[in-house]
């Protein structure tokens, strides 16, 4: 579910192999490609499997659930829509996948290399969805 609007960050850049996911995304759903060859999944999304090269995919519904992979503070310069130091997260997801994406909810000072995250989607003044992750509900 979205949750309250932020504002003030700059919609990604997409292209028609992104656009599904920022539609997802809007929809509260964490989308990724599936090679329809191979299977893999792949994200970022791209024209072509970087596993079998097969150009056929199909749009897959991830779960949100993962574990903080990496991390960097951003302090300056200041990140646009945030109001202080902004987390910066690699999260890999159950199914495999790795996404860039940020940590809300979190003390810097407490953040923990492998622990259970899970996806919320940021509704942003500017009419975009942002997805982002916390630490998973109990």
């Amino acid at each position: 579910m979205p949750t309250s609007p932020t504002r003030g960050r700059s919609f990604p850049a997409t292209s028609p192999d992104t656009e599904f996911f920022w539609e997802g995304a809007r929809e509260g759903k964490l989308l990724a490609q599936r090679c329809s060859g191979c299977r893999a999944l792949r994200h970022p999304p791209g024209p072509a499997c970087p596993v079998c090269h097969s150009l056929d995919y199909d749009i897959v519904e991830l779960s949100g659930r993962g574990v903080l992979y990496s991390y960097v503070v951003q302090h300056h310069p200041a990140a646009p829509g945030f109001d202080g130091p902004a987390l910066v997260a690699a999260v890999e997801l159950e199914e495999g996948v790795r996404l860039v994406s940020n940590l809300v909810g979190v003390d810097p000072d407490d953040v923990k290399i492998g622990e259970s995250l899970e996806v919320i989607f940021v509704d942003q003044e500017e009419g975009w969805t942002a997805p982002q992750f916390r630490r998973l509900s109990a």
